[in-house]
């Protein structure tokens, strides 16, 4: 079990960190929702925050399946 305070969802490719962050803020506008400056999300509600990963979990399987149909975004 994660202890308190670590992140159990390491990125295997440290270096996609920037674009899974733009993934993130441009999804969060798309949907209407403020990200604070500061990252932290907990006075949002489960279905805020699930609504936005499920969303971000819907563009990155588009993505992965246009990249391997070969076509291009």
């Amino acid at each position: 079990m994660a202890q308190r305070g670590s992140r159990s969802n390491n990125l295997v490719v440290p270096q996609a960190n920037a674009a899974l962050q733009q993934l993130k803020m441009e999804a969060a506008q798309e949907l209407g929702v403020t990200i604070p400056q500061d990252g932290y999300m907990g006075h949002y509600t489960s279905r805020e925050t699930g609504s936005l990963g499920g969303y971000i979990t819907k563009r990155l399987v588009q993505i992965a399946e246009q990249s391997l149909s070969g076509r291009n975004l």
